[in-house]
């Protein structure tokens, strides 16, 4: 399928594959999607721009990115950096089309339903779309697909005239009359307002004038403010909404100036916030900013998870907003056809975007893009495979890699580290749900193909290996299905979130008969240099030893997805790593676990994130593990003492190896956490024949303490709840 992507200041169509419907979304075939003129030439002129002049506009993306380099190292972070910016800028949050198929759980909607969708995480300029339910509405049957194509914007019109909490006979100023002015002006004249316009553009101002608005005043320097006092009689207007994009500090002081006492103004657009306390104190004015459309957005558990508010107590949502402008349109109260300048076909997406960086001609307001040449949408549906590279020649030394889940982490580690050992891996197939991660990925890593089908990879002949990074819930599902195939794995931690499912993967080494393939589980720890050098040390120990274990692991947000059922919280999911540490240590069978966690006080951490957990093993080894997210990430993430015969080590954040009695340093070196051995190892046990690097037992048995500790955990918080 055809979707449209911003490279080097300019707009290409290019061949992804076709996404499925997860549980709780729909698959649309779209027919008009619409380009936001101000949100998308912003980023049209960002990918144009060199990074350093990227990174000055967004500090927060500098910042983000330096504290990546403090824990996961410069050439991951760079490497991630690098896929990010190839891969080219998605764009699109605003589309209307037909559904074509639903996820599990899905009741609302109905193949061929006629829907409008929003959200940039999916609704995209793509022939096919997924689209969680809350952000999907049904288009009344008046409603056009041009129409329904400008949902968001109207929705983001709606939710402002919302906050500005207008009543019949008020008088308004809207301040920038783009389209989400000139959608903001047509809903205010449905709600009985006066209303007047303020633009740069006398074009603009014309148009709106021609939809309704009652006044338009060009902007520049204090003519609005003298104007609208004069309109007003030194009144003032009832409120303001500022819909406008601009740099300039003054929009916001003068739309302050253009209230009357106790008057209100909503900022909607995008303008410095610079408030003088003179500005609003004296008048009590009182200002309010109006988060897109509406109450929902930026909250992962109703955008994604599709839990709704209840409508008694959140009346307007991002979906009823949606809904409540369509009926608009239905009635012919607000009309965006009549705002729309042109209808691009896809093909034509590079020319569309070019007529918005054209300076010597007048700006269009409304662009849709049309999909009307597409393929038909059920022969669109089988195309979950694209070929990237055709010349692309199978090398027959290297292990053949199929990657599901290609994120962060593959992409700042293994992905890179499998480039630099070319006569060990050589990657063939990407696949992800999201088609363009997919596409972009596969063309990166020069991949032979990308696809949006786990199956795909499974029935590859010529894929060896299955390198697993999906999100934590789908691994035991995964690895099963992977080893099943007669495929090795290399999955990233957990091995699995279920008892089942590890209970499934045991069964498939007991029970198959025939050449078993190898599965590796990420644990990359047992393979750093400093671990290696540690057990050397102690491999000739006679007596058992006391292991404490800290890793301060810094604060995830909770609404995170690592702590919802997708990542089964950090015990399962991080933690792990360190069961298979002390598994690697002692080499011995764990014989008890137990463990305790705080209990919160405010809904802001968690308790499997905050614990400590103490096993026992079979050589009469005891380890506790303290892990812990309420420390200053400053601090070293991890550090390890270990005692015994007479000996204390100490294990420096993997940088340094200490030992009393033996001149205390005996190793130091850059962070090294293992990843590149551990592929080593890898590829030798496969390549070779060698010993499994970590052995099934070791593994399970990773796997089994973080199940435990989650259980004494949860009895734990059980506990402390009945109290």
């Amino acid at each position: 399928m055809k979707q449209i992507f911003l490279k080097n200041g300019g707009a290409v169509v290019e061949q992804v594959p076709a996404p499925e419907a997860a549980p709780g979304e729909v698959l649309v075939c779209v027919d008009r999607s619409c380009i936001s003129v101000g949100t998308e030439m912003s980023g049209l002129k960002s990918t144009g721009e060199p990074i350093w002049k990227r990174a000055l506009k967004r500090p927060d993306k500098v910042i983000k990115a330096l504290n990546m380099m403090a824990t996961r190292g410069v050439d991951e972070t760079m490497n991630i950096v690098r896929g990010q910016i190839n891969a080219g800028l998605v764009v699109g949050y605003s589309a209307a089309g037909r559904v074509v198929s639903v996820g599990k759980g899905v009741q609302d909607f109905e193949v061929g339903d006629r829907v409008a969708c929003a959200g940039a995480q999916a609704a995209h300029h793509a022939e096919l779309i997924r689209v969680p339910t809350n952000l999907c509405v049904t288009i009344p049957q008046e409603v056009s697909f041009d129409d329904a194509a400008t949902v968001t914007l109207g929705a983001i019109a709606m939710q402002g005239v919302r906050r500005a909490e207008p009543t019949l006979g008020e008088a308004f100023v809207v301040v920038g009359l783009g389209l989400l002015g000139q959608l903001t002006v047509q809903i205010l004249k449905s709600n009985g307002c006066q209303v007047i316009g303020i633009d740069v553009d006398d074009s603009r101002l014309r148009r709106a004038q021609e939809l309704g608005l009652d006044i338009a005043i060009k902007a520049g320097a204090e003519a609005p403010i003298k104007e609208v006092a004069r309109l007003t009689r030194g009144v003032g207007v009832d409120g303001v909404i500022v819909t406008a994009a601009s740099p300039d500090p003054d929009v916001l002081a003068n739309a302050f100036k253009l209230c009357r006492r106790k008057g209100r103004v909503v900022l909607v657009g995008d303008v410095p916030i610079s408030i003088d306390r003179a500005d609003i104190y004296r008048n009590e004015i009182d200002f309010r900013i109006s988060t897109s459309y509406g109450p929902g957005r930026y909250d992962r558990s109703y955008e994604e998870e599709g839990l709704d508010y209840p409508v008694s107590y959140v009346r307007w949502t991002e979906n009823r907003n949606m809904q409540a402008y369509l009926q608009l349109i239905a009635a012919n109260k607000v009309t965006p056809s009549k705002l729309i300048d042109k209808v691009y076909p896809v093909d034509e997406a590079g020319e569309a975007y070019q007529s918005l960086k054209n300076s010597d001609q007048e700006k269009p307001l409304a662009i849709l893009i049309s999909y009307e040449s597409a393929v038909d949408s059920i022969e669109l549906l089988k195309i979950k495979k694209v070929v990237v590279s055709t010349g692309l020649a199978k090398k027959k030394g290297p292990i053949q890699v199929g990657v599901a889940g290609p994120g962060g982490f593959l992409l700042g580690v293994h992905l890179p580290n499998m480039s630099s050992l070319e006569d060990m891996f050589q990657i063939r197939g990407i696949m992800s749900r999201t088609s363009h991660v997919a596409s972009s990925v596969a063309m990166n890593q020069r991949a032979a193909y990308a696809t949006t089908d786990y199956n795909e990879l499974l029935a590859d002949s010529d894929v060896d290996m299955i390198l697993i990074g999906t999100r934590h819930d789908t691994h035991g599902e995964y690895v099963l299905r992977a080893l099943e195939a007669g495929k090795h794995v290399l999955v990233e931690k957990p091995l699995a979130l279920k008892r089942e499912e590890l209970a499934a993967i045991e069964d498939f080494y007991a029970t198959s008969q025939n050449e078993k393939p190898l599965l590796l589980t990420g644990f990359n720890r047992r393979f750093s240099p400093a671990l290696t050098k540690l057990k050397a040390m102690i491999s000739d120990r006679r007596e058992p030893m006391v292991i404490n274990y800290r890793m301060n692991a810094g604060r995830i947000p909770l609404d995170h997805w690592v702590h919802g059922s997708q990542g089964g919280g950090r015990n399962l999911g991080e933690a792990c790593h360190i069961y298979d540490l002390f598994t690697a240590l002692t080499g011995a069978r764990v014989t008890s676990v137990q463990a305790t966690a705080v209990s919160p006080t405010q809904n802001v951490i968690a308790g499997n994130d905050n614990f400590v957990a103490t096993m026992k093993f079979e050589d009469g080894s005891i380890a506790t593990l303290t892990y812990t997210a309420l420390g200053d990430t400053s601090w070293p993430k991890e550090q390890m003492d270990l005692y015994c015969e007479q000996k204390v080590y100490c294990l420096d954040d993997y940088v340094k190896l200490s030992c009393s009695g033996m001149n205390d340093l005996v190793w130091s070196g850059g962070v090294d956490k293992g990843h590149k051995t551990e592929i080593i190892e890898l590829a030798n046990a496969i390549q070779k024949g060698n010993a499994w690097p970590i052995q099934l037992w070791e593994q399970v048995q990773a796997t089994e303490i973080a199940m435990q500790v989650e259980e004494a955990i949860a009895a734990v918080s059980k506990h402390d709840l009945s109290k």
